[in-house]
């Protein structure tokens, strides 16, 4: 049985935030969720004339968004369901951010499958807190000598409270971008070689744009979780 399984799979560390501030998402936003430090980071900023702030300086520049893999391209993760309900979507997503299967698939090839949830919006998107969910090149390789494969079921999906108290004291303050914070709970199974396995349970927030007319698209995942 592998040493490292699960401790070295969940790369849900907190990112600085400083990454964090440069998801854009508008004053307004900012101003009823001042005070509140898990989405205070991410659902901010822009200035009163709707031009981006300029990000903090930090020792490392987070990844740009890949472009969207084309239909034929391949890529381990399931297909984004078509729908216009934030939870759904937000179920949907967190499932495939916590399943993978080393044998079948290189760490790039499943990334590659995952860019297909990420919004096309650039401005929204942060690319580099999904990696985060998904081991690196060097511990997927160990992982893939052990067969380790994991599969997930998902529980339940809510709007955080911080987030639903938010859009009560100004529901207009979401028609910016459209996105959404989903808290979302459900389980790990994990198996590799020589029959071993186990399970965990796992819990994540994520930043989900709807835009009206359009199907959902994953934006981010939150630093923490929401609850």
């Amino acid at each position: 049985m592998p040493k490292k399984r699960l401790s070295e799979g969940r790369h849900s560390a907190p990112a600085s935030s400083s990454v964090w501030r440069r998801i854009l998402i508008g004053a307004v936003v900012l101003a009823v969720l001042t005070g509140v430090a898990g989405l205070l980071a991410y659902f901010t900023r822009t200035d009163a004339g709707g031009s981006p702030k300029e990000p903090e300086a930090r020792a490392s520049a987070a990844p740009s968004v890949p472009a969207k893999p084309s239909a034929g391209s391949g890529g381990g993760a399931p297909t984004p369901p078509t729908t216009s309900d934030p939870i759904a979507f937000g179920k949907a997503a967190a499932q495939a951010l916590w399943s993978y299967d080393t044998r079948a698939l290189s760490q790039p090839e499943h990334l590659t499958g995952l860019q297909r949830w990420m919004t096309s919006e650039a401005k929204y998107a942060d690319w580099a807190s999904v990696t985060k969910q998904i081991p690196d090149p060097v511990l997927w390789s160990r992982l893939r000598d052990n067969q380790q494969h994991i599969t997930a079921t998902v529980g339940e999906g809510h709007f955080p409270e911080v987030f639903k108290a938010a859009l009560a004291a100004d529901p207009g303050a979401i028609t910016s971008a459209y996105v959404y914070a989903v808290t979302v709970s459900g389980r790990q199974s994990i198996a590799w070689a020589g029959a071993g396995g186990g399970a965990e349970a796992r819990s994540l927030t994520l930043a989900v744009q709807c835009r009206p007319q359009q199907s959902c698209a994953l934006a981010g995942v939150l630093p923490t979780v929401s609850p």
